[in-house]
């Protein structure tokens, strides 16, 4: 390979993870994610990488990992844009008959979160994160699953410390079909309760 080429793919790559860097900054995936993150380089592995510098456009495909201290995200395909703003926006896509991932440590305790959707969509400008159809949400308190919620939707909006999830499906014609909220949530244990 052309030692041209090379510097151009390596300053590609570079600026890349440099603007999902930026994004990751701005929009945790939990509003107590882990505050450390923000301040931890991000790597990505994908097969490849395309990025269109006019558009502000990335693209990584196939395999796609981004980490980021205790983040971790999936998919086959990660896209990331920039606004004229600066402001920063993604699309996870999942591999075929799989959902998107995304699992992050929760801020001073042992706590993760994880979730998977057909979509996961991060609005920086928003600072909110998206599961768009069969989403679902977990909670783990060190390795005991706790608590899980699904629905259609569910919203992080870390601005407001508050999430959301809509159960509504609209079936062809705008009519709302069957879909239900789900969650199962554990309780707490008192630490006054214990001897």
């Amino acid at each position: 390979m052309p030692a041209t080429l090379t510097s151009n793919i390596r300053a590609l790559t570079s600026f890349a993870s440099f603007s999902l860097a930026l994004l990751m900054a701005i929009v945790p995936v939990a509003a107590s994610a882990e505050k450390a993150d923000r301040e931890k380089p991000t790597h990505i592995e994908a097969d490849s990488l395309l990025h269109d510098e006019l558009k502000q456009v990335s693209i990584f495909t196939g395999r796609a990992v981004l980490t980021r201290g205790t983040m971790v995200m999936r998919g086959s395909r990660i896209e990331m844009r920039q606004d004229a703003d600066g402001y920063q926006f993604g699309t996870i896509l999942p591999e075929p008959n799989k959902r998107a991932f995304f699992r992050q440590k929760r801020e001073g305790n042992d706590e993760f979160m994880e979730g998977e959707a057909l979509r996961i969509e991060f609005d920086g400008k928003a600072d909110r994160i998206k599961l768009i159809d069969n989403a679902e949400v977990r909670r783990f308190r060190g390795a005991v699953l706790s608590d899980t919620m699904s629905g259609k939707l569910i919203i992080y909006d870390n601005l407001t410390d508050v999430f959301s999830i809509d159960g509504q499906r609209t079936s062809e014609g705008g009519k709302a079909g069957s879909g239900r909220v789900k969650a199962v949530l554990a309780p707490r244990s008192n630490p006054l309760d214990k001897p």
